[in-house]
């Protein structure tokens, strides 16, 4: 297992001391992922998630797949909202976030990425997405829908390996 997925899965320990430096060398990397992020099992950090940043309250689904310089976020961070712990950003199961990808949600209304979807390099997503779709562009729109034989299910490729949860 790479060790940015390693450290993923240590930022969640119940030892302080294991989190703590978890998080830390996880900052040496450049990346913000607070042990807050909820993440399903199957998750791919490509290039390391280099630069990559992840507002506390973000639900990642399942076989994910994240490049580096990827900013899940909320869309007005100068507005205080204590004790607000409702989802801002929700990834659903076998989307793409390619390098650069910025999506922004609130917990009024969350953005949420489709399943299967692909957000391409440097899209703004401000608004949520269908199911299978290319989204690209700044502000992103959508340019059209995932051939269905590219988008198979992580068994279709290799019957043995069972993805490793990193929440």
């Amino acid at each position: 297992m790479p060790i940015v997925q390693r450290l993923l899965r240590a930022r969640r320990s119940r030892q302080p001391l294991v989190r703590r430096s978890a998080l830390e060398l996880l900052a040496l990397y450049g990346i913000d992922w607070p042990d807050t992020v909820e993440v399903g099992p199957g998750l791919v950090l490509q290039h390391r998630a280099l630069g990559t940043v992840v507002h506390p309250w973000v639900r990642i689904g399942a076989d994910v797949t994240v490049f580096h310089r990827v900013t899940l976020g909320d869309r007005a961070p100068w507005e205080p909202r204590p004790g607000d712990h409702r989802p801002r950003v929700i990834v659903e199961d076998g989307a793409v976030l390619c390098a650069g990808a910025v999506v922004l949600g609130s917990p009024e209304r969350p953005t949420i990425v489709g399943r299967d979807t692909v957000v391409g390099a440097n899209a703004v997503l401000t608004r949520s997405t269908g199911v299978g779709e290319i989204w690209a562009g700044n502000p992103a729109r959508c340019l059209g829908a995932r051939d269905r034989a590219t988008v198979a299910s992580p068994a279709a490729h290799d019957q043995d390996r069972a993805p490793v949860p990193i929440g």
